[in-house]
């Protein structure tokens, strides 16, 4: 999809314009609310730029209702609160604030939902990948990012089971060779991330690829690596890979 020049637009939960819509460059940014870091961001005109460091940008919004006296009814909180706990790995992941769980809590209510049960068979359900084409995996929650010189893409899928997933290692790999000819990338560093014992495995390819060696100061075997304890691509991938691009 793309848009009309000059439209008036919001950028919501992303201010890199890569992320974005096509002819996003040509809009008029009227606001962004965001948690994410700012990067190759520039606008014509001034404008209402919001972000904080929170778990998720629903966080960031409920602020924005209550300041603006707009009641939240049952199924937008339902909604609010599934998005705080998928990008929060249901406040297991180190994006996750104080602020985060508190709202939650308080969402939770207006939607009469038991977070904790809830929750996990959320999670759950969206492990189920088997449907999902090699191709369609790695676009699922992808993000195109220039990390120092690099260009790449740093994607993410959550599983309960890695072992279950890697089976699928091969033809994912021929999807991704594929993806850094089309678009011309350095690194390519695709996430499997278990979100029941909060690990990672990575397949990363790419002629940068060598970098993720001393990033987490661990070898790369046959194209991929285990991270333990990496749940987090805003705070345990970008930072760490920027270090050493």
């Amino acid at each position: 999809e793309s848009i009309e020049e000059k439209a008036n637009v919001i950028l919501v939960d992303h201010n890199t314009f890569s992320q974005s819509i096509d002819g996003i460059e040509k809009a008029n940014i009227l606001k962004v609310i965001d948690h994410h870091c700012i990067t190759g961001f520039e606008t014509a005109n001034p404008l209402f730029y919001m972000a904080e460091p929170v778990g998720c940008t629903e966080t960031i919004l409920y602020g924005l209702y209550k300041q603006h006296d707009v009641e939240i009814d049952k199924t937008i909180a339902g909604l609010m609160l599934s998005a705080i706990i998928s990008d929060t790995l249901l406040f297991k992941s180190p994006t996750c604030t104080e602020k985060d769980v508190q709202i939650a809590k308080e969402l939770a209510k207006i939607a009469e939902i038991d977070i904790e049960t809830y929750g996990m068979e959320m999670l759950k359900a969206g492990t189920d990948l088997s449907d999902i084409s090699d191709k369609g995996l790695l676009s699922l929650d992808a993000k195109e990012i220039t990390i120092g010189n690099l260009k790449t893409i740093i994607a993410q899928v959550n599983t309960a089971s890695i072992p279950e997933m890697m089976q699928r290692k091969e033809k994912v790999e021929e999807e991704m060779k594929k993806v850094i000819e089309e678009k011309g990338l350095d690194l390519f560093f695709f996430a499997i991330t278990d979100i029941i014992n909060s690990n990672t495995q990575a397949i990363v390819l790419g002629e940068k690829s060598e970098i993720v060696e001393p990033a987490y100061n661990i070898k790369l075997e046959n194209n991929t690596v285990f991270l333990e304890g990496v749940v987090s691509r805003k705070k345990q991938i970008i930072p760490v890979l920027t270090k050493y691009a």
